[in-house]
């Protein structure tokens, strides 16, 4: 009777263990989500001052670096060099005679062999990111690739022009395809605008999409509306399955209707608005 006694008392304290385990458990878990992000971060803003501090420090002279007079070194201080060396540039090349100066170097440069190369493609590149009138990087895009029914995300990185765009038949737009989980390398992509499907997602979503490998994924914060109203069919072999605001109208019965009877006009509008209209648009 009393070994029955011991074996129910001993059965009875393993759920008790099994409860205060998993709550530890549930705290470390908790614990983790909450301090891995800021402390992710923090490193990172930490190796990029101490990457910064380490170049730019060393070239100021010992007589007005600070830290040649405290027993500690200042962290940021080349970041905040940096800055101001920067503004000062801006500051000199917004006058007459900082931009003849800015546009001699820009001359020399140019007439430099190997030289200008770089310099010339460096400077387009930083030029139509920096400008306030480009559309790089500010449409988050779906497409087909690598084959029919499988689809990449990539970014709008300008219409394409030139020679590319006269070579080809359909209008053209530059597509950026980043890779997983480094989205600076990727590949550069011309891809017809009619087969372009535009997303509401902003940038920044989209980029935290593909360094999470997917983890992260961003709410539909569209109308009840425009999520019924599908854009993509279902991929059978070879077929388009991009619907264009033509296909859009005769709606199988089986697909819920997303507007009324006026599906193409409907169509129209919500590719309009997101600015890749098809064609007749």
């Amino acid at each position: 009777m009393a070994a029955a006694k011991h074996e129910h008392d001993k059965h009875a304290a393993h759920p008790r263990r099994r409860g205060l385990l998993g709550r530890l458990r549930g705290y470390l878990i908790a614990g983790v989500l909450v301090t891995a992000p800021i402390g992710i971060t923090f490193y990172f803003a930490y190796l990029l001052i101490s990457f910064v501090d380490n170049r730019i420090t060393p070239l100021i002279p010992a007589v007005y670096n600070p830290n040649t007079y405290l027993p500690f070194a200042i962290p940021g201080l080349g970041v905040i060099v940096l800055l101001l060396t920067l503004t000062l540039v801006g500051a000199l090349t917004a006058g007459l005679i900082g931009r003849s100066i800015v546009r001699l170097g820009d001359k020399l440069l140019h007439q430099t062999p190997f030289i200008r190369s770089i310099y010339g493609a460096t400077k387009q590149i930083v030029e139509t990111v920096l400008s306030q009138q480009t559309e790089a990087f500010r449409q988050v895009v779906l497409f087909e690739y690598p084959r029919r029914g499988c689809w990449a995300m990539g970014f709008v990185t300008g219409r394409t022009s030139g020679e590319v765009q006269n070579v080809t038949t359909d209008e053209v737009v530059n597509v950026f395809l980043p890779t997983t989980p480094n989205p600076t390398s990727g590949y550069l992509l011309f891809v017809p605008r009619r087969e372009l499907v535009v997303l509401d997602m902003s940038v920044e979503e989209g980029i935290k999409m593909v360094v999470s490998g997917g983890i992260v994924t961003p709410p539909d914060t569209r109308t009840a509306e425009a999520r019924e109203l599908k854009l993509i069919a279902g991929a059978e072999g070879d077929k388009p399955t991009v619907y264009r605001p033509h296909d859009i109208a005769p709606t199988p019965k089986d697909r819920p209707r997303a507007v009324g009877d006026d599906g193409d006009s409907a169509a129209k509008g919500i590719r309009r608005r997101r600015g890749l209209g098809g064609e007749g648009d």
